[in-house]
């Protein structure tokens, strides 16, 4: 188990877990796509036992998945920042976002799901020129 402290960009929301980081999925799906705004999103589990939110208070809204489950999805009122997703029913684990957290580069996806859904493109990117900044 890694504990895991994480914020949205504005930092008006902060929460803290502790998750399994042989647990960490790349999905493909749309929803993922769509509402990241990126071609994949990096999700850790984390049981509800063990998140805790430290400071503000997520907005939510429910979304019905391609499979009909319902989700709550998280995210930050203010900057819209995604922090997690959870069932609507069943709110015992929650999906947290790996972007938002401070340790994301110990995160390493240990799978991909919903590779149907995976741009054409993502395997091409090692060959695409790296600047260590923008110019």
């Amino acid at each position: 188990m890694l504990h895991v402290e994480g914020s949205c960009h504005c930092e008006r929301i902060k929460f803290e877990a502790e998750v399994d980081t042989t647990k960490v999925v790349m999905c493909h799906c749309t929803d993922c796509q769509k509402i990241s705004g990126a071609p994949f999103r990096a999700v850790v589990p984390a049981a509800k036992e063990h998140f805790k939110l430290l400071q503000g208070q997520p907005k939510t809204y429910i979304k019905t998945a391609d499979s009909g489950n319902r989700r709550v999805q998280a995210f930050c009122p203010d900057c819209g920042s995604s922090i997690y997703a959870t069932s609507e029913f069943d709110q015992e684990m929650f999906g947290l976002r790996v972007g938002t957290l401070k340790q994301r580069t110990q995160l390493v996806p240990t799978k991909q799901i919903w590779h149907r859904s995976a741009v054409p493109w993502l395997n091409e990117i090692d060959a695409l020129p790296k600047l260590e900044k923008q110019s």
